[in-house]
């Protein structure tokens, strides 16, 4: 394939910049290869870069878009060790994978198990290894009951699952439509909105001993010092402004934040195999095509996706 089209944000604001426009023809450097893409997860974080702020740098623009992506090896560059052209991979971090083809470092792949789906593939490494992170960070251990705030959202997903295999007891906020999947995922749910601690002791087995913030509310903040005793159990990947005076973990790609590269690069294996064995379940909401891009981001910010967006090439 010839033809690269990608995405770029050519100025900064809402879904409205999104642009697919036609990109060079993609060369292998040393201990590079050529992806061919056949998904992109679409994350927070990659409106959040183009958001119009005070001080954006113009001399920035266009910018690529994407983080991560599952697709085909097409050519490898000197010096690959163990990929070759028709390996299937998921490869994350990158840079600008909403595209139809991509050159990556080999160090960032990972084989893509064949009874995942490719849209599954796209949408498992960001997620995943974040809510790692968090895990790891509030050291969440068997016996805990664990608060995931967004438990129905991409990470909180996968917050939910790894903290039961983990053997804690979970209780996640969500929106009452998200309710049945929690539950189904092991988890004790409950409707955010004012009472939100009472509906939380009302239901939790025990005290709670960690939280997980995914979406960075006052109310996800203020709840998780209420209830658990000690601050060094809280981590937020989203409410980055009060972490610090509130004492708790900030995780992530924020201002302060720790952003766990060792501990995210070290799960991405054995994301790949619980995903494949099917014990953790990527929950992929949606899927779009390259040029309706913009149509993912407004559904992507409005927050109640439910699982995964996904772009398909």
């Amino acid at each position: 394939m010839t033809q690269n089209r990608v995405v770029v944000a050519a100025a900064f604001g809402g879904p409205e910049v999104l642009q697919v426009v036609d990109g060079p023809r993609v060369e292998p450097g040393p201990g590079n290869v050529v992806v061919q893409v056949r998904a992109a997860g679409v994350n927070p974080i990659d409106w959040k870069t183009y958001a119009d702020s005070p001080g954006a740098d113009a001399s920035r623009l266009p910018l690529r878009l994407g983080l991560e992506v599952a697709g085909v090896v097409s050519a490898i560059g000197p010096g690959v060790r163990w990929l070759a052209e028709g390996d299937e991979v998921i490869a994350w971090r990158v840079r600008g994978g909403y595209a139809d083809q991509l050159e990556v470092s080999e160090q960032v792949t990972v084989r893509r198990p064949a009874d995942l789906s490719w849209a599954a593939a796209g949408g498992l490494m960001l997620a995943g290894t974040t809510a790692v992170h968090a895990l790891t960070a509030a050291s969440v251990h068997r016996g805990d009951v664990v608060l995931v705030h967004g438990g129905s959202g991409g990470v909180g997903r996968m917050v939910v699952q790894l903290a039961e295999l983990r053997g804690a007891a979970v209780v996640a906020t969500a929106s009452p439509h998200a309710h049945d999947d929690l539950r189904s995922l092991g988890a004790i749910p409950v409707e955010y909105g004012a009472g939100l601690i009472e509906r939380i002791r009302a239901v939790a087995p025990g005290p709670v001993t960690a939280a997980i913030d995914t979406v960075g509310t006052d109310e996800a903040l203020d709840t998780s010092v209420a209830l658990v005793a000690d601050r060094g159990r809280i981590a937020t990947i989203a409410g980055f402004a009060r972490a610090s005076s509130l004492g708790i973990l900030a995780l992530g790609g924020g201002p302060g934040a720790d952003p766990g590269t060792d501990i995210r690069e070290a799960a991405r294996g054995q994301l790949a195999e619980l995903a494949s064995d099917g014990v953790l379940d990527v929950r992929v909401a949606r899927t779009y095509a390259l040029d309706d891009v913009a149509d993912a981001h407004r559904e992507g910010r409005g927050g109640h996706a439910g699982g995964k967006l996904v772009l398909l090439p």
